[in-house]
């Protein structure tokens, strides 16, 4: 989870997650270095007494700051498209959950069991547990097995919402009237928080995400536990 001296992504956890971290930096990377030899021109042409009155036309540079601009382009744009169509490909989920935003809260609803649904809330600060994390616990945590492949579908039941986990590369709206559907796979068991991220009304920094990433063994234990309570 984010903290007050994180000026980064939060660590990932899934293979997208990774992809996009991977991107960042190789993106971040070439506008350093853009930036650099910009910022090292403009200072040697301040600082430079000596002047050309007879330059008119320079066609080879021109032709150089033409071209050199779109290569970083392509190389900027061929990586972003290929991330692109990662994260919308939604293929063979071994899980499906379902998720609607209300005012405001989360419902879940796990398509692949009988009768296994129920409501998200965040826990006020004055029932808190010590170990628990303000404006981010809830009653009931999503729990969801590990190195699996899971097929979110998600829709809001009144205004618009947005289901977003950050340290799975996830951040989808809610829209009502529309199902919208993306896909993870977690890579280690943990507590992976998220929050709405679409201004919703009043009490939209009031409706967190909680996932338990879990073993196989440990999610059908806790599936069958709830689909008999």
């Amino acid at each position: 989870m984010a903290t007050w001296a994180n000026l980064g992504f939060q660590d990932s956890n899934s293979p997208l997650m990774e992809q996009l971290t991977f991107f960042h930096d190789h993106t971040l990377l070439i506008l350093v270095m853009i930036t650099t030899l910009v910022g090292y021109l403009m200072t040697t042409m301040l600082f430079n007494p000596s002047v050309n009155r007879v330059l008119l036309q320079g066609q080879t540079i021109e032709i150089i700051w033409t071209i050199l601009p779109a290569v970083i382009l392509i190389f900027i744009a061929l990586p972003s498209l290929r991330l692109l169509y990662m994260l919308d490909e939604v293929s063979n989920p071994a899980v499906t959950l379902k998720t609607i935003g209300h005012q405001w809260y989360w419902s879940y609803e796990y398509s692949d069991f009988t009768q296994l649904e129920f409501d998200s809330y965040m826990i006020p600060t004055n029932e808190l547990p010590e170990s628990g994390f303000r404006l981010l616990e809830v009653d009931t945590r999503v729990v969801l097995p590990m190195k699996t492949q899971i097929r979110i579908l998600i829709s809001a039941a009144d205004v618009l919402h947005s289901w977003a986990l950050p340290s799975a590369g996830v951040k989808v709206d809610a829209m009502p009237g529309r199902l919208n559907q993306t896909s993870f796979l977690m890579n280690r068991p943990g507590l992976f928080y998220g929050q709405c991220s679409e201004i919703c009304g009043a009490n939209h920094s009031f409706m967190p995400i909680v996932i338990e990433s879990a073993p196989t063994n440990v999610f059908l234990a806790w599936a069958s536990k709830m689909s008999m309570s």
